[in-house]
């Protein structure tokens, strides 16, 4: 991955392919060269649908190579979401075949001045960026469809459905699974409205004749890949629950700690959790002959994804995740794991956040445009975006705009991000993470949950203020170098609990580039990116007021632990100070 792809669409006679070497971005990946990328050649000041803003998507430091689990990708740019920098992030094939491809980033400059559409195809040949007027108004699986007949099978595709077309501010882009699925989304922060707003509607990736990509030392980096695949299988998150029952294995954990936000965020636990959770979800899988453990790309070992079908055991969407499911389930009333998954495709096919969209549901139902607990009337209302609709242009724009349409006080965002699954006033090192990210209201960002509630990496009083500081700003440096390497994010479960396993990790990286990185670099390079990225924001006009919660979450107690979030402003300006 020598190389970066620049693809000017505002360019005089239509759009212009540059390549160029990695240069200055040289031994930068993921989420590293994505922000390296847009804090230094993107105004912080312009307009997030503007053609000076770019579209960075970029593999990871292993992706391509057989490294385990190292097929994610980061996709960055100015957040229409937040008005900062921003990084989402994806599993699905595309990282792979980038990786295999050569390319280190591709980068979307300009915008059509005509308001063109465009598809975009890369092979070992080179790239074709082709008119895409009948792709037109189409979701994200009928967009697939068409690549596959034009195309072939053998393919990976990067894709909008109508809500990135339409560049509202909740759209996501779309990656596919090994199944050719676009079910895998660089979700938060309306990513799909910039691809949206550079006039491309699929990018299109075929590694025919193309290699894996091959270690400097290839002895010791096939020996720390085994060590690696090793800690990550005899890890009980890693190895046991995650495979068995996906990330909604959370449901019951949470919701009994008395942190799962429900009915916008007022209490927190939801009668209807066994329901919906991750073993009740597992079991209707199996019953039907869907498959609740499935490898969202290859090269996965922790396989968390699955597969959800209907009553006939017809494919219905991929097994929802936790966040998704609290989102449109817990957070809206909601505790059909049918109508729950209806959303999920409808989300993945219009292309739009799962967390975002049903953060603003709840909202919307807060605001009296529907009751809790009415399923069909939340599918209504997602089935309005695909529309364009006034409405669906609204709720489209996510949770702060409609909290504002609306009249609604209690919205639960942060930088115009909505939260997710977690209450931070019961899980409080999560809640700093959400004040503080550089990103808005993301539990990614550091996981404080991992130590605060399931007791990997240490223990820290969920329901105390002390010691979240600490976590959250260690978790979020750590996170950022980990979204760099290109690897799963769940890792971290198995890299906290044991050091070994961090190790091989470490090793796998000098032995495929012939380096001697230590623990102490590697926490170098998660103070780097996100230091990259606090300038940027500032520039853009964030100062500390933007690090905090909405003020109910300071004067609201929720129940049944009736606490509110109580870490001062004093020690949330801390975060940053290393």
């Amino acid at each position: 991955m020598d190389k970066i792809l620049r693809i000017d669409m505002g360019a005089e006679g239509g759009p212009k392919v540059t390549v160029e070497p990695v240069g200055d971005y040289a031994g930068l990946g993921g989420r590293a060269l994505t922000s390296a990328i847009v804090s230094k050649e993107v105004p912080p000041t312009c307009h997030p649908l503007g053609a000076q803003n770019k579209l960075v998507i970029a593999p990871g430091l292993l992706s391509g190579s057989a490294g385990a689990m190292s097929g994610r990708i980061s996709v960055g740019c100015k957040s229409p979401l937040t008005g900062g920098i921003k990084e989402a992030n994806a599993g699905g094939q595309a990282a792979q075949v980038l990786g295999r491809l050569g390319y280190a980033a591709i980068v979307l400059e300009g915008k059509p001045q005509d308001g063109a559409l465009y598809k975009v195809f890369i092979n070992k040949d080179g790239v074709k960026v082709l008119p895409a007027d009948d792709l037109k108004g189409l979701g994200n699986y009928k967009t697939v469809e068409k690549a596959k007949e034009a195309f072939g099978e053998k393919i990976a595709c990067i894709s909008i459905g109508q809500a990135g077309e339409m560049k509202l501010a909740a759209a996501s882009i779309a990656c596919t699974d090994p199944e050719l699925r676009p079910t895998r989304h660089a979700g938060r922060g309306g990513v799909g409205a910039v691809m949206g707003s550079k006039g491309v509607k699929l990018i299109v990736l075929d590694d025919a004749g193309m290699s894996m990509r091959s270690p400097k030392d290839p002895e010791a980096f096939k020996d720390a890949n085994k060590r690696f695949v090793e800690g990550l299988r005899k890890h009980p998150v890693t190895g046991e629950g995650l495979p068995a029952y996906g990330t909604n294995v959370l449901t019951n954990v949470i919701n009994e700690a008395g942190a799962y936000p429900t009915y916008n965020f007022k209490e927190g636990r939801f009668g209807g959790a066994a329901k919906i959770s991750g073993e009740t979800q597992a079991e209707t899988e199996k019953t039907r002959g869907g498959n609740p453990t499935h490898g969202c790309h290859r090269g996965c070992v922790i396989r968390c994804s699955g597969i959800y079908v209907d009553k006939d055991g017809h494919y219905v969407t991929k097994q929802p995740e936790y966040e998704t499911v609290w989102a449109h389930g817990g957070n809206c009333g909601i505790d059909d794991l049918d109508a729950i998954a209806q959303l999920d495709f409808l989300d993945d096919d219009i292309g739009l956040d799962t967390i975002e969209m049903g953060a603003t549901i709840a909202v919307a139902m807060d605001a009296g445009l529907a009751k809790f607990g009415d399923a069909q009337a939340a599918i209504d209302l997602v089935k309005e975006v695909a529309k364009g609709t006034p409405l669906g242009r609204i709720l489209g724009s996510g949770a702060a705009v409609t909290g504002k349409v609306f009249g609604v006080e209690r919205v639960p965002v942060v930088k115009g991000q909505a939260m997710p699954a977690y209450d931070p006033r019961a899980v409080k090192g999560i809640g700093v993470t959400y004040a503080t990210s550089t990103m808005g209201a993301d539990h990614t960002a550091g996981y404080a949950v991992a130590t605060n509630i399931l007791k990997v990496g240490g223990d820290v009083d969920p329901l105390s203020p002390q010691g979240q500081v600490e976590l959250s700003r260690n978790l979020q440096i750590a996170t950022a170098a980990i979204d760099s390497t290109g690897m799963c994010l769940f890792i971290a479960f198995a890299i906290m609990d044991q050091p070994e396993t961090f190790q091989a990790l470490i090793d796998m990286i000098n032995a495929f580039y012939g380096l001697n990185m230590t623990a102490d670099d590697v926490t170098e390079l998660g103070k780097k990116v996100l230091s990259m990225e606090r300038e940027f924001n500032q520039k853009a006009g964030f100062t500390s007021k933007h690090d905090r919660l909405p003020d109910y979450f300071k004067n609201e107690p929720v129940p049944p632990h009736n606490v509110t979030f109580d870490v001062s402003d004093q020690e949330l300006d801390q975060v940053f100070n290393w």
